[in-house]
C-alpha cells in the first residue's frame, strides 16, 4: 500500500514538472512562462521531494524534505515575481491578446516606482523619450 502511495505522489509531482515544461514551451509570452513554470514547477518538484522523503523512512531525511520544500515555496514564486517585474519595466511586451495591463501607466521611471496615482502621459512620454536617447542602437 505504501509503495503505491509514493508511486502517486511520484506520478503526480512528473506530471506537473511534465506541464511546467509544456507550459514554457507553448504559452505566448514571458509572463505567462514565468506563471506556468513557477506554479507547476514548484507544486511539482515539491511533490517528488516528499515521496522521496516517504520512501526513505526516516527522520532526518523528513526534516531536510520539509526544509527544502518550505525553501522552495519561498524562493520560486518571489523569484519568479522579480524577474517579471524586471521584464515588465523594461519593456518586455505583453502578449497581444494580453486584456487588461493594470500596472500601465502607473510606473515612474524616474523613480522607478509604481505609483497608486496614473502618472500623467505626458510625463511618461518625456521619460521615455529619454530614456531611449541612451539605447545603443544596431
Amino acid at each position: 500500500m505504501g509503495e503505491y502511495l509514493i508511486l502517486g505522489i511520484f506520478l503526480l509531482g512528473s506530471f506537473l514538472v511534465l506541464v511546467a515544461g509544456i507550459g514554457l514551451l507553448r504559452m505566448p509570452d514571458l509572463f505567462l512562462r514565468m506563471s506556468a513554470t513557477a506554479k507547476a514547477g514548484t507544486l511539482g518538484t515539491g511533490l517528488m521531494v516528499l515521496g522521496a522523503a516517504i520512501h526513505f523512512n526516516e527522520f532526518a531525511i523528513y526534516t531536510r524534505a520539509i526544509a527544502l520544500i518550505a525553501f522552495l515555496f519561498v524562493t520560486a514564486p518571489v523569484a519568479a515575481h522579480m524577474l517579471g517585474r524586471a521584464a515588465y519595466f523594461d519593456g518586455v511586451p505583453l502578449w497581444k491578446g494580453t486584456i487588461q495591463d493594470d500596472l500601465h501607466g502607473h510606473y515612474k521611471l524616474t523613480t522607478h516606482s509604481l505609483e497608486e496615482e496614473m502618472v500623467p502621459e505626458k510625463e511618461q512620454l518625456q521619460m521615455e523619450a529619454e530614456s531611449d536617447d541612451f539605447e545603443i542602437s544596431e
